[in-house]
């Protein structure tokens, strides 16, 4: 399991992300999940986040940001 002292501070862009802060996961925006930074595929360099999977991403782009997403479930 991950402890919260891994949690990576990401600058997304498109293609890539650049590490802010060292660490081994990020928070998907939407659901909270810790999301390995080794595994990490989704993210908006326009709202600056992370999803933890490409519905989770559609949704939230869609909506204009995770904070503008009612329920994406």
């Amino acid at each position: 399991m991950l402890s919260p002292g891994d949690l990576a501070i990401l600058h997304y862009e498109t293609p890539h992300f650049d590490v802010v802060h060292r660490g081994r996961y990020v928070l998907c925006a939407v659901t909270g999940a810790q999301i390995a930074l080794a595994d990490l595929r989704y993210w908006s360099a326009e709202h600056q986040e992370a999803y933890c999977d490409a519905a989770t991403a559609s949704a939230a782009i869609l909506a204009g940001g995770s904070a503008r997403l009612r329920d994406c479930r």
